[in-house]
Order: structure tokens, then sequence, then C-alpha cells
């Protein structure tokens, strides 16, 4: 069995969906589960997580579903272990992070997180000094911007590919992730677990 990511575009209409999930188990597809990462402008974005008999189904998949009148799909990624939920995936994170010593704080969060969302980099910043970090960051001044937290106009747009969160008197994270898109539920999320994380790490 493969299991896969899929994240589609879809018309915000009755019957994409079950179109969509048509196709997939047209290809003897199973889906797994659903979770809504954006919506707006006659437009969703779902990633759908499904299990197929082998990888070699994948592109015949991906051809069903753009084969459905107004769907797209923006990436198609395999995952390993079988399907986590991202939410409890969260909560597992928050609860690692107020299990270890105090002192270990701060690199647990930013190695869980950077995990969790795909991260290429990701930083923990306060008042401008580096707490934590993952990955090769930036050269240059490119993180200048971000050590002066809430001031930093980026990062809240579609466009962006950078995930940067901000508590108000607290550590900031930024983290990039150039693999794919990010979305609103993502953010959300993140931002979730940095309200929690705020008060453990102080």
């Amino acid at each position: 069995m493969h299991t896969v990511v899929v994240r589609v575009w879809l018309p915000d209409r009755p019957g994409a969906l079950g179109q969509v999930a048509s196709r997939i188990g047209a290809v003897r597809g199973d889906v797994l589960g659903i979770e809504v990462l954006e919506s707006g402008a006659g437009s969703v974005i779902d990633e759908l997580v499904v299990v197929l008999p082998d990888d070699g189904l994948v592109a015949l998949m991906v051809s069903e579903i753009d084969a459905v009148d107004g769907v797209a799909v923006e990436d198609v990624r395999a995952i390993e272990g079988g399907h986590v939920d991202p939410d409890l995936a969260a909560l597992a994170l928050i609860a690692e992070v107020a299990e270890v010593a105090p002192s270990e704080r701060r690199a647990t969060l930013v190695s869980l997180l950077a995990e969790l969302i795909g991260a290429d980099w990701a930083v923990l910043l306060r008042d401008g000094v580096e707490m934590a970090r993952v990955g090769d960051l930036p050269e240059g001044g490119a993180l200048d911007p971000y050590r002066r937290g809430r001031e930093h106009p980026l990062s809240a747009g579609p466009e962006s590919d950078v995930f940067w969160s901000s508590r108000p008197d607290g550590p900031v994270l930024v983290a990039r992730r150039a693999s794919r898109p990010i979305h609103t539920r993502e953010r959300d999320r993140v931002d979730a677990i940095m309200r929690v994380a705020a008060s453990l790490l102080d």
C-alpha cells in the first residue's frame, strides 16, 4: 500500500469534492482524511490523505482528478508510517515540549515545528537574539527584518513561503518552506502552537 497527501483546488460548489473522491476511487484509492486548508473567492483548497494499492497509480490518480471540471492538483507527496491527523500532531508537539526539561524546550519546539510543517529552516528569536534553530539559515541580513518582530510586514500573505509567528513581548518564530505553498490553516495552526509555547518557554 502507498499513502500520499494530495492538495487540490476545487470550485466552491456542491458535489465538487464528491467528484474528486469518485475519481480517486476509480483508481482503487481510499480517502482516509480531508482537511480544508483555505477557502474564499469561490474556491476551496483541500488536503486529502489517500491510500493507493501501489505507487505506480499516483500519476493516473492525478490525471483523473485534473479531469474534474474546475479542479487542479497543487501538490502530491508520499508519507511514511501512516497518516497522522495534523491537529493531533500539533497537540502531541506541545505535550512533548511541556514534558522536556525547561532548558531543552526551545530546541525541541523548533525541531518539532520544522518537522511538522516541512520547513527548510526554522529559527526562534527573542528581542532579535537567536534562541534555537534548525537547518541552514539565510546569510547576510535576510533575517534582519524578522528580528524586529511585529513590525515585519511580510509572511501573512498567500504569496509568501515564510511562516512568521510572534506573540506580544514573546518569542518570534520564523520558518521557510519552499517545497509547497503555505495556506491559512497551516499558519493558524502554527500561531496556536506558539501561543501555548510562549508560556512554556517563559
